[in-house]
């Protein structure tokens, strides 16, 4: 059995951070990874389109504290800022005329101030919406296109705390790979998951098919998702405030199906934002071209995520088709290629793509920040400082404070 000061499960943003803060303060530690690579949600490949792509997370949110955009400036890559600003809108196939475009700009600001505002006992961010008489545009923004669920499933007092994302960049070089050239200095064992983490004992032991491994601590960086399907046991059992709000965590989802467009523009600039509003929330969201790439970047979010990688890639990639044809006519169906779709859903080690609290559940959090007889810490983007829940940026300081956090207790 090998002995450590801490084990840390998983090797996402937030293990890879613990970690370089433990061996600052000079522990040992082990990183265990399920998958057979590290970087967790992060992730470029250059095999789909020839260009690196993004699988995973692709913006570097909040720059302006954004631990990565300074390595990303220092490692001199390509830098794009993003406004955000929705530049297209349709209804259907109907693009929104001037007035309609003003009128969704105005309920962004009208939603905010009711955010802000929210003291009443509906918890859920469609009571807004509702009250706020905004388009649905806006809802779609807000919910599945942002939070990753839809806004029935949203806490407003979740929501209010996360903190705004401006100013958000794209790297042409892929956030992912960042991400791993970042990481790529801490020792991690891959294809090892953690079958069980026992902790009846003075400290921990993780036993899975690499063997056992006892240590001082652990810090648990797994995705809320993975926990939810109990890939990895607890025993004794975890508290039961632990583990309602691991549960009380869910995950969203938020779909990515690129396709090449070639031969055309569309009358569309790189980097523009085009939303597409449809009937019981089958809405899509187009990145345009980005980097001026043969590219449309389709986005689906919330429930209609799941179902779509329900259906699968052939499926997703024809709706993305049909729908691009539905406003530009039927020529472009010709200049559609090649399509692939992103399945965090089905990814056994992950089960979605961020968490977000359920309604009246926005204290589940902060449950989860408070370690377990003082040998459990748990870390990750669902617990980030700062309000950068559901970003990379996030994940990687709740590993850094949970990190330190283990430390000091452990030198006491």
């Amino acid at each position: 059995m090998q002995d450590v000061d801490v084990v840390i499960v998983g090797a996402g943003a937030a293990g890879l951070a613990a970690a370089k803060t433990l061996r600052e303060k000079g522990l040992s530690f082990l990183v265990l990874e399920a998958m057979d690579r590290i970087g967790g949600r992060a992730w470029t490949t250059d095999t789909d389109f020839g260009v690196p792509f993004d699988i995973g997370c692709a913006w570097l949110h909040a720059a302006d504290r954004n631990p990565f955009f300074p390595e990303a400036q220092a490692a001199g890559w390509t830098l794009y800022h993003h406004d955000m600003a929705l530049d297209h809108l349709y209804f259907g196939s109907r693009r929104a005329d001037a007035a309609e475009m003003v009128r969704m700009r105005e309920a962004e600001a009208a939603l905010a101030a009711c955010i802000e505002a929210h003291a009443g006992p509906d918890d859920r961010l469609s009571a807004l919406i509702g009250d706020c008489h905004c388009l649905r545009a806006n809802s779609t923004f807000a919910g599945p296109m942002d939070f990753g669920a839809d806004d029935d499933e949203i806490s407003v007092a979740d929501f209010r705390s996360a903190a705004d994302l401006d100013p958000n960049y794209f790297t042409r070089e892929g956030f992912g790979a960042l991400i791993h050239r970042w990481g790529a200095d801490v020792p991690v064992t891959t294809g090892a998951p953690v079958r069980r983490l026992a902790w009846d004992g003075p400290g921990v032991v993780a036993e899975g098919r690499f063997g056992a491994v006892r240590a001082r601590a652990a810090i648990v960086t797994a995705s809320m998702g993975a926990l939810q399907f109990e890939e990895m046991g607890f025993f004794p059992r975890l508290p039961d405030a632990h583990v309602e709000a691991i549960f009380d965590l869910p995950m969203g989802l938020l779909t990515k199906i690129p396709v090449t467009v070639s031969g055309t523009r569309l009358g569309l600039k790189p980097f523009d934002d085009l939303l597409i509003e449809r009937h019981a929330r089958h809405d899509l969201f187009f990145l345009c071209f980005p980097w001026d790439l043969d590219l449309m970047v389709g986005f689906v979010g919330g429930d209609f995520a799941w179902e779509m990688e329900a259906a699968g890639t052939a499926a997703a990639v024809d709706f993305v088709t049909d729908r691009l044809i539905d406003i530009f006519g039927s020529d472009v169906r010709r200049a559609v290629g090649h399509g692939i779709m992103t399945n965090w859903g089905g990814e056994r080690y992950v089960r979605g793509g961020y968490a977000a609290a359920r309604p009246g559940k926005a204290h589940a959090r902060d449950v989860l920040r408070t370690p377990v007889g003082d040998r459990i810490w748990f870390a990750g983007e669902a617990l980030a400082p700062g309000g950068l829940t559901q970003t990379a940026a996030g994940a990687r300081l709740s590993g850094v404070a949970v990190g330190s956090e283990v430390a000091a207790r452990l030198a006491g």
